[in-house]
């Protein structure tokens, strides 16, 4: 296999310094920014109110920057990069791990002056931010996510309500939110404590009979708990009007992104039939997405209208903007990693969880193979080996039946898959070159069952 030459560049000339970029180092109360050392006290120190942040870009303009490089701190960045967007200036947003081991700048006056010579000698690469439509879509898209995770925090304290009760209505009914649920759940509340008639609530498509829910209703009733399964409730459905409103707010952004630029209709033709089965409101949202994207995403094995939904959110319909399908991986990986620090933070999964979940993903995180094209499931003979490759410190192995593997640990295991396929096809060819040497000399190889290999 040929490999690809490499063109040697020289590096005897000098970097290229750029006069017109500055540097900028933020914190939640002060803003110290540096320009080039040839301009009058070239690092000053702002504060962060909006009419510090206009001082900012109007000092940037005096001086004739054209660019400026940020560290990614938090969300504090976000106001002054949308008031230097307006103005005209290209912003970086700079990964901190790009230059954070360089020491003896420990301070924010020297960070920002750092960050302007990176950024001056071209050493720094910004960071993908799509266009401001994407990024509102973004912003609603999240503060949504973020109230189903509060709404399903209700649920867990009125299922904690109920047991404290002794009532196991939600054991029994396959979602204590749905329609009989919370017909029950009401019926409770206002006071009614037979449990036939709170039986005769329950839908007609509950599969539960009507003993095993009055079994479940009988409970010592305290007004303790009916107290907290009360406001339990109330928040529950307090969340559930508010994601209604965000959803409302999502149809709107997308009608307006579905128009164009613009915001008009383009024109474009409806999109083909479904490949899979769905409801109204997904068919709805499907033939959206595919006006804005230009393709159905859903004919996508596994991918769904909610999938398309958050990589619009996160990526937006265009993706010239990556340069190959590595940058797109490694946003994917960033993103996969931010909801793993999120969910870290809440104490939602367990360490096991968020491992088995980091190595779904491809370039840098694990890579999830399928058991059938694994050695374990083709060569039975050397599945033991295998396994312990597969097992051990390249990756864990959940209880899904996938070997999620490092990217190191995935080359060695297919090399190992590589070397016993040609020592079972060497046996084979071998066994066929005996027999043909054995009918040359006139005998007839017969296989002896239960024979000792002798090696």
């Amino acid at each position: 296999m040929s490999r690809k030459k490499t063109r040697l560049q020289s590096v005897t000339e000098p970097p290229q310094v750029r006069p017109d970029v500055a540097g900028i180092d933020i914190s939640p109360e002060v803003i110290y920014v540096a320009v080039d050392a040839r301009h009058h006290m070239p690092v000053r120190r702002f504060g962060t109110f909006t009419g510090e942040l206009r001082r900012i870009a109007d000092w940037l303009v005096e001086c004739g920057v054209r660019s400026v490089a940020m560290e990614s701190t938090g969300v504090y960045w976000i106001p002054l990069y949308q008031v230097l967007e307006e103005r005209g200036i290209e912003v970086y947003l700079v990964n901190a791990r790009h230059y954070k081991n360089v020491p003896g700048r420990k301070t924010d006056v020297c960070d920002s002056a750092w960050l302007q010579y990176l950024h001056a000698v071209g050493l720094l690469q910004g960071s993908f931010r799509p266009e401001q439509r994407i990024c509102a879509f973004r912003t609603v898209l999240s503060h949504r996510s973020a109230l189903v995770q509060f709404a399903s925090q209700h649920i867990q304290h009125m299922q904690k309500s109920l047991d404290q009760m002794n009532v196991q209505v939600h054991r029994v009914l396959s979602d204590i939110t749905g329609v009989s649920g919370l017909a029950i759940v009401d019926a409770i509340l206002a006071g009614e404590r037979d449990g036939h008639r709170l039986a005769a609530l329950r839908d007609g498509r509950v599969r539960a009979s009507e003993e095993t829910i009055v079994a479940a209703l009988e409970s010592d009733y305290r007004a303790e708990h009916l107290f907290t399964l009360r406001q339990s409730l109330e928040g529950y459905r307090h969340y559930q009007s508010q994601i209604a409103d965000c959803d409302g707010e999502l149809r709107r952004m997308l009608d307006r992104l579905e128009g164009g630029p613009d915001g008009q209709p383009d024109g474009q033709q409806p999109p083909p039939p479904a490949r899979k089965k769905m409801r109204t409101p997904d068919e709805e949202q499907r033939a959206k997405f595919y006006r804005i994207f230009g393709t159905d995403l859903t004919a996508i094995p596994s991918v769904n209208v909610g999938t398309v939904e958050v990589l619009l959110g996160e990526v937006g319909p265009d993706l010239g903007r990556f340069r190959s399908r590595r940058g797109i991986r490694q946003l994917v990986r960033s993103m996969s990693q931010r909801d793993d620090r999120r969910r870290e933070g809440a104490g939602e999964q367990n360490t096991q969880n968020r491992e088995s979940s980091r190595s779904q993903l491809t370039d840098g995180g694990g890579v999830s193979l399928p058991r059938q094209v694994l050695p374990g499931s083709i060569l039975p003979a050397h599945e033991g080996r295998i396994q312990k490759c597969s097992r051990g410190h390249y990756g864990r192995r959940p209880q899904t039946g996938a070997h999620h593997l490092h990217p190191g640990g995935k080359a060695r295991a297919i090399r190992r898959w590589r070397i016993c396929r040609n020592r079972k096809a060497d046996r084979e060819k071998q066994r066929f070159r005996l027999m043909k040497q054995a009918r040359t000399m006139g005998y007839n190889l017969v296989p002896l069952p239960n024979a000792a290999i002798v090696s």
